[in-house]
């Protein structure tokens, strides 16, 4: 709707995971790396944690795409709230075994060693991949753990993948999952962006979204600290405030986003009554309490060992 008016050529701010936007700041540059380096090296269980928000399941469909580069048959489960025979069912298919004629849980998973085991011989890597990992069940993950046991004498059969929010993580450091937590080789937690990455994040979406050198002047820097402020540096915050802004600013009839539009945003979608913030109008946020807020140029950077990845920028 606002594309020609902001002249661009695609929406730079859908909140859906497209892997052609990824933002290659250190934490999640570190993160997908974590990742792909544990499914090549065959390394077993990688754990990625992560605050609602903040990217996971973008980074997920990146790795998604690694692995399809590099041949890696994968199965992935992003609704884990299934039973175990459900689970595996789902796994042996995801994986593109013909359809099974097992009859019980044993057989099935009799199944699928053969299956890793012959993919094995043939020096391939298999993978499983589970986001939303937090909604996993205890029996659920006690399953998942005993998929680990599939290992020959130098590797494990199964790379394992499991990303959920921060909840996981106090799953896995209780008491009733220590034998699944010493197994994990890799793990790490995103974050959200700092005020520079959150300025480097705007402008790279807009690039790709055909603004090239206008992106500043669509987003000036007082607008950039006001999106900060009420995104707190959130990525799906970020995009869900930027593509309201643009919708309001087209409706006004402005090229540039100011401050007063962000707010009144941020007012239409309750971003000021946060938890950890008092409730507050918009017209209670004074205009010059963003301006002190430091913008760095170098936040536009891309960081990490990911450039030469091809995330179809068509």
């Amino acid at each position: 709707m606002y594309k020609k008016f902001y002249g661009l050529t695609r929406n730079p701010f859908e909140v859906s995971p497209d892997p052609y936007f990824f933002f290659q700041t250190p934490r999640h540059t570190e993160a997908l790396a974590n990742l792909a380096y544990g499914v090549l090296r065959r390394k077993g269980f990688v754990v990625v944690t992560g605050e609602v928000g903040t990217g996971k399941t973008l980074l997920v469909r990146c790795l998604l795409e690694v692995l399809s580069n590099n041949k890696i048959a994968f199965a992935y489960v992003y609704n884990p709230m299934i039973s175990v025979p459900e689970f595996l069912t789902h796994v042996v298919n995801d994986l593109g075994l013909l359809p099974s004629t097992a009859r019980s849980k044993s057989e099935t998973v009799a199944r699928l060693n053969n299956f890793l085991m012959e993919r094995s011989r043939q020096d391939l890597t298999t993978a499983l991949v589970v986001d939303e990992a937090q909604l996993l069940s205890w029996e659920l993950l006690e399953e998942i753990r005993l998929l680990t046991n599939l290992e020959t004498t130098k590797h494990k059969l199964l790379q394992i993948v499991l990303v959920g929010q921060p909840e996981f993580d106090r799953k896995l450091d209780s008491e009733e999952l220590r034998q699944l937590k010493q197994r994990i080789a890799l793990r790490c937690s995103l974050k959200p962006l700092g005020r520079d990455e959150l300025k480097g994040y705007i402008y790279r979406r807009l690039e790709l979204a055909g603004a090239a050198s206008r992106a500043a002047a669509i987003f000036p820097d007082e607008t950039i600290a006001s999106i900060y402020h009420f995104s707190r540096g959130i990525p799906r915050l970020i995009n869900t405030v930027c593509e309201n802004s643009l919708l309001l600013g087209l409706g006004h009839g402005q090229r540039q986003i100011t401050c007063e539009i962000v707010r009144e945003v941020a007012a239409d979608l309750h971003l000021d009554r946060s938890p950890d913030r008092p409730v507050e109008s918009a017209s209670d946020v004074p205009l010059d309490g963003y301006t002190d807020l430091p913008m760095d140029s170098s936040a536009e950077q891309s960081y990490g060992p990911f450039d030469d990845i091809n995330f179809k920028r068509e």
